[in-house]
């Protein structure tokens, strides 16, 4: 299997090198996504923005910027972030008769936002940002002064483009730079399904960029959001899922660009940026846990030829080599590609455990008209790699042994295969009205089998184990289909969304095991792997165990409105009615007869917040939401359950610190009411009063401080107690709910002089002692976790060195496995790095 995907990898990256060969070879001072145009222009005196005037027409905007002493000796510096173009205007200063700050809301239905202000004494920042897209930009000189050409782009690439010079007017040349995203990323699309800058949004969204990545050199979701306020990894299944807990609550539900996936092992590297929305989100995405979702922001196809490879060699003989390439298919750059491929094989600190994977992705974007894109994505997964269920724990404690050692049995393993494809249509039929439809399917058939820990004898070190195995076939189909429409009500500007989605999902699974006398134990003081044959699940004399196929269909239809009573002033109101339907057959092993089971729920989530912003760079929020998850618990008399529901208010504020900084507080209260709880009267039976409650502050800090120092840094406290239950002890902490947990992590890089290039980086991670488990007796131990890193930009390369758990503390992330094992986090590991970009 290596070999093959060894040639797969070698065959796709030369096919891709031949398809974009042709392209590269007409570039001369444009590489894919960083395009850089230096004008000869030598400043002298200050000049000072006296005047700042909007002039929209049918097909553009124009900024001028109005100046006393003539505009030819400005010289912008540009990039783009998210949907915003911004331009620094260096040797300028803004002077106008009213204000020192000039900030135009909607100045055309397809601009959000046009703000000019001082960033420093002798520099003057000019940001457009659109409401969909990046806009296009092109800069003039005039009698006038200085003038920004804004057109408007409904277009599916991500690369602004130069408008052409009109012929009274002289171009300036930009000098657009590289950094199309820092660590600021000031607009997402997971909180609203509409593009709306994170400052308008009455609740918490926290955005990991893809700099934060690279820097950190993240290959594991989880890795990556240590850096969120509330969120802990909780879990695993062996080492083979992400498992996540946001504020206090499970939280299984990870998406990408909108879609739920199916539970596993998350890719990163087609993650363009992960979009962290904090608590309930059923309104826009049905079923799903109060405390918050985690949304995959996919990589999209380039406008310009982009090429990138990446090699990491680490620890524990730990490789990963990728490719990421994109470009035009064709000379009008209707027809766009782009391709992720990322090969990993690794070993670990752990003994007998090691993993390979193989992930590929091709995506095409058509743009069959200036008013309608359609994109189409493929992807392919392939993950083997050994079940560790970890170090054993038990009432006392986690148990005193070393945490490289491994109890399960060598040939324990995890083999898992997963296949999606899926595409995105947009129509716009006006600047203000858009249709979106989206389809996405994944297939995932996955098989693993493992010696299971059950129960530990603490006077002998023997560990009792059960070998047994999982069979998973799971497919998912998913639509969505919505409208977006911009309008007026006199002064009111209205962004209303409607729209519905429909999911079906099918499993097959069985599950087996050997009959518990069969299974030799261990002792975790001096293991001898002596039981190294699988059993045979043909044989009904040495299993036991049950297959389970099961069905559920999602309905759910929704309408929010984004209201802008002023620009300092708006409100955001929706709901969503959902549908749940399910039904599962279920037949012990070695059984002729089954039976059924079925599940129908309905519900309605409703959300509405406010948005106060006395002054432009603050604002105040609070908001009230709903989530709700089907019930499968059954009452005495044989009716179902009504669903969980969740219950969240908070309030908040968020803050742009400058122009490249920004900050939120918030402060939330979550109830989850109508968990199943058993009958005093019928243990076998439950009824829906169990009930728990999340309260906490977080903060959370992004961007950069001044240029070269970048900075991401987080607090949570979270407060989650049970309040009602019958088999639970009330005013218990929530298991693995850390009540404190802190991250920073921070770079510099040399901006100037013989180093120019250089950096360094600092990872400090915190996390506070957690509960194992709800009446257990022992706890994980807090611990402090520091990370650091040296990197070297030159050019289109970069070279790095990462440098994980810097001190080799020992550190435990989660249980693993009811109350018996826990995850041992990694001692002192080394990661080094090489990237190139075309």
């Amino acid at each position: 299997m290596v070999n093959q995907l060894k040639r797969l990898i070698f065959l796709t990256g030369v096919f891709s090198l031949l398809i974009a060969y042709p392209s590269w070879a007409e570039q001369t001072a444009v590489r894919g996504n960083h395009e850089t145009q230096t004008a000869q222009i030598t400043p002298s005196s200050q000049l000072q923005i006296t005047e700042v005037r909007l002039n929209p027409t049918d097909q553009e905007l124009e900024i001028i910027l109005e100046t006393e002493g003539g505009s030819e000796q400005l010289q912008p510096v540009s990039r783009v972030e998210g949907n915003s173009y911004i331009a620094d205007i260096p040797n300028a200063q803004l002077q106008l008769r009213s204000d020192n700050e000039f900030r135009a809301q909607n100045p055309r239905s397809d601009i959000a936002v046009v703000t000019v202000t001082n960033v420093t004494s002798n520099t003057i920042r000019v940001t457009v940002t659109g409401a969909t897209t990046p806009p296009q930009v092109a800069l003039f000189d005039s009698d006038e002064g200085l003038i920004f050409s804004v057109t408007p782009t409904t277009s599916i690439t991500q690369t602004p483009q130069a408008s052409e010079t009109p012929p009274d007017q002289d171009s300036i040349e930009l000098l657009v730079t590289g950094e199309q995203d820092g660590y600021r990323i000031p607009n997402a699309t997971t909180g609203t399904r509409t593009d709306t800058p994170l400052r308008d949004i009455p609740q918490s969204i926290q955005v990991i960029p893809q700099e934060v990545l690279q820097d950190q050199q993240v290959t594991r979701l989880t890795d990556a959001l240590r850096n969120v306020s509330g969120v802990v990894q909780i879990g695993g299944f062996g080492g083979t899922t992400d498992q996540l807990n946001i504020r206090g609550f499970d939280a299984y539900d990870i998406l990408s660009d909108g879609f739920q996936v199916i539970p596993g092992f998350t890719e990163t590297a087609n993650v363009e940026q992960i979009e962290v929305l904090k608590g309930p989100a059923s309104i826009l995405y049905g079923q799903i846990s109060p405390g918050g979702i985690v949304n995959l922001v996919t990589k999209k196809p380039l406008s310009e030829p982009y090429f990138a490879t990446d090699l990491s060699i680490g620890s524990f003989s730990f490789y990963r080599p990728s490719i990421d390439i994109s470009g035009p298919l064709n000379p009008e750059k209707t027809l766009l590609y782009r391709l992720n491929i990322a090969y990993e094989n690794a070993g670990s600190f752990r003994d007998f455990v090691n993993s390979e994977r193989f992930f590929i992705e091709p995506v095409f974007a058509w743009e069959i008209s200036d008013r309608t894109d359609l994109s189409i994505n493929l992807s392919y997964a392939y993950d083997n790699r050994t079940f560790d269920r970890g170090v054993i724990a038990f009432g006392g404690g986690i148990a005193d042994i070393p945490i490289s050692r491994f109890l399960g049995e060598p040939d324990d393993n995890s083999e898992v295969e997963t296949f999606g494809v899926g595409y995105r249509l947009e129509h716009r039929f006006s600047e203000s009205l858009t249709l979106r439809n989206a389809f996405q399917f994944i297939s995932d058939d996955s098989l693993n089998y493992r010696a299971e820990p059950l129960e530990l004898d603490e006077a002998t070190g023997e560990l009792i184990r059960n070998y047994r195995s999982n069979d998973t076939y799971a497919e998912t189909y998913a639509l969505q289909t919505d409208i977006v429409g911009k309008f007026a009500t006199g002064s009111v500007q209205h962004t209303l969304l409607f729209g519905f989605d429909f999911s079906r999902q099918t499993s097959d699974y069985t599950r087996s095991q050997l009959l518990p006398e069969l299974t030799p134990p261990i002792n975790i003081f001096n293991p001898d792997y002596s039981f190294l044959s699988p059993f045979n699940l043909a044989d009904p004399t040495t299993r036991e165990g049950f297959t389970e196929t099961s069905t559920t269909d999602e309905f759910g239809v929704f309408l929010q409105d984004q209201i802008a009573f002023s620009e300092n002033l708006k409100l955001l109101v929706g709901g969503r009615f959902d549908i749940v339907d399910q039904g599962s057959f279920f037949q012990e092993a070695n059984s002729s007869s089954g039976s059924d089971s079925s599940n129908y729920a309905e519900a309605f989530s409703p959300r509405i917040g406010i948005v106060y912003q006395p002054i432009q760079p603050i604002s105040l929020y609070a908001s009230y939401s709903r989530s709700f998850q089907p019930n499968f618990g059954q009452r005495a008399d044989g009716s179902l359950l009504e669903p969980e529901r969740g219950t969240q208010y908070e309030v908040g504020i968020k803050a742009d610190l400058n122009n490249r900084l920004s900050a939120t507080l918030a402060a939330y209260e979550i109830t989850k009411t109508n968990i199943a709880t058993p009958d005093p009267n019928d243990p076998d039976f439950s009824i829906p009063i169990g009930e728990q409650k999340s309260r906490g502050i977080e903060l959370d800090i992004a961007g950069e401080i001044f240029p070269g120092w970048n900075i991401l840094a987080s607090y949570g406290y979270t407060d989650a107690e049970i309040t009602q239950s019958n088999d639970l002890p009330v005013s218990a902490t929530a298991a693995l709910v850390p009540e404190h947990k802190a991250s920073l992590w921070t770079t510099y890089e040399l901006q100037e002089g013989n180093l120019q290039g250089l950096g360094f980086g600092l990872g400090l991670f915190y996390v506070a002692e957690r509960p194992s488990y709800l009446g257990d007796d022992y706890v994980l131990p807090s611990y402090f976790r520091t990370d650091t890193a040296i990197f070297y930009k030159r050019d289109n390369w970069k070279a790095a060195i990462n440098i994980q758990n810097l001190f080799d503390v020992t550190y435990f992330d989660s249980i693993n496995y009811g109350r018996v094992s826990v995850i041992p986090g990694a001692p002192f590991t080394v990661i080094g790095s090489f990237t190139i970009e075309f």
